[in-house]
């Protein structure tokens, strides 16, 4: 049974002067986020066999902060298709993850990792998770989903939604209005 976690970036700044979205950098508040989390993730037992990211600056530097948080390096395959990516072409990567690998992470933006979360989630009265991520899937939120088979098996409404945890779940100032 696979279990897929999906990281979205943490928060960037706007107020970097970068000529491309591509190129933005985390803020202070992204970078303290992105340590938090994998500090989490490090407490959780949370470990990888597969990792996939974005190469954008924002993913580079969030999985700098989890590593550090972790407590050790998080080396991802670089994949420039999850940058912006649809849900659509997320669900095509994951279903072309390594069939040895039992617990991949996937890194990158939304909307597309919020709709992703969405369509493979059943849509349950006994899922309260998958209503939070359709109110919002804000930065450095991760969400785990695990289905039965293997990554090519994964299909809308197929995957059980374990975690959903946003950094303000996890320490104070990390929140939209702090």
């Amino acid at each position: 049974m696979p279990s897929l976690t999906l990281l979205r970036h943490a928060k960037s700044s706007w107020d970097d002067a970068v000529t491309r979205d591509f190129d933005r950098p985390l803020n202070a508040r992204g970078r303290r986020a992105a340590v938090v989390v994998g500090s989490w993730m490090k407490g959780e037992g949370l470990s990888f066999d597969h990792v996939a990211a974005s190469p954008a600056t924002r993913v580079i530097e969030t999985l700098d902060g989890v590593s550090e948080g972790y407590g050790r390096p998080i080396e991802p395959a670089w994949d420039k298709r999850i940058y912006l990516a649809s849900a659509a072409t997320l669900l095509d990567l994951v279903r072309e993850f390594p069939a040895g690998a039992a617990h991949a992470l996937m890194v990158g933006h939304n909307p597309g990792l919020e709709d992703l979360v969405l369509a493979l989630a059943a849509d349950s009265p006994d899922s309260p998770l998958r209503g939070e991520v359709e109110i919002k899937y804000p930065t450095a939120a991760i969400a785990v989903l695990h289905w039965e088979g293997g990554w090519a098996d994964a299909c809308e409404g197929g995957a059980v939604l374990d975690r959903f945890v946003r950094p303000r779940d996890l320490a104070e100032g990390l929140g939209p209005d702090d």
